[in-house]
């Protein structure tokens, strides 16, 4: 089957031609800047295409949500951002937003509303795993051919915000082989990027956060890490080639995993 190409739609754009999209999907930093993250947001693009949701991206008016910054310390340039980002969403009447990063989830959610930005945030996992189980994402079950998987917990989607059972349900529908580490759900590690970490070096210790949680990860065998945030991406992709493990256990995206499993 031929991949599928897959043009995303830009709010400015459809606005010009006075459409109005139902949700905005929020790209994030990651998603725009980062290669490997730049994946995972395509990935969640084609399966929005393939749903045929009414949805767009801001494109260049997108900016940082100010997250970063205010777990940083620097209060004024957060709400600088925020402050600016709230305005684009009122000139588009912007009233879901559809978010791939965890951070981006939390601070649209929990802390934008400070500001007067109110709207409905829904995580992509959320989201997928609503899909699936209504029917109208159908996933092949066992797609992964029982592939052994293993799951880490977003810091900002588990104990911030609870979300524990999307994920779960998801890789349990794609490989029926689902390997929990020792540490998981609210007792779960950070992978060591968040709070700002993801921009500074490494403290003072004797093991960085991300070689630990690597290894909790490798101690399941499962040959497939499935992940669900760029930072904990880019560290759990740094611990695998850390320990040498490149050539027999991935890092993916579940986003990633649910488009080769329809093959988009």
């Amino acid at each position: 089957m031929e991949k599928v190409k897959v043009d995303i739609p830009v709010m400015a754009d459809l606005f010009s031609r006075g459409e109005k999209p139902e949700y905005l999907f929020w790209v994030g930093c990651a998603g725009a800047f980062d290669d490997r993250y730049k994946k995972v947001a395509i990935a969640f693009a084609k399966i929005l295409t393939h749903l045929n949701i009414s949805y767009a991206v801001l494109g260049k008016e997108e900016s940082c949500t100010g997250d970063p910054a205010r777990r940083a310390g620097n209060e004024m340039l957060y709400q600088m951002q925020a402050l600016q980002n709230i305005e684009i969403f009122r000139m588009y009447d912007v009233h879901k937003i559809i978010t791939i990063c965890p951070h981006c989830f939390n601070i649209f959610k929990n802390e934008y509303p400070d500001l007067g930005g109110n709207y409905e945030v829904i995580n992509y996992l959320q989201f997928l795993d609503k899909q699936i189980s209504e029917g109208k994402l159908f996933v092949p079950e066992h797609a992964m051919n029982m592939k052994s998987v293993t799951y880490h917990d977003p810091c900002y989607l588990g104990r911030a915000n609870g979300i524990y059972d999307e994920p779960r349900k998801i890789l349990k529908h794609l490989s029926g082989n689902v390997l929990e580490m020792d540490r998981n759900r609210s007792f779960a590690l950070c992978c060591g990027a968040g709070g700002g970490q993801m921009f500074k070096e490494a403290e003072k210790g004797n093991k960085e956060v991300f070689i630990e949680r690597t290894e909790d990860a490798l101690k399941t065998e499962a040959s497939i890490i499935a992940t669900a945030c760029p930072f904990c991406m880019t560290m759990l992709t740094d611990g695998i080639k850390y320990k040498n493990r490149e050539e027999d256990v991935k890092n993916f995206d579940i986003a990633e995993l649910i488009a080769q499993a329809l093959n988009l």
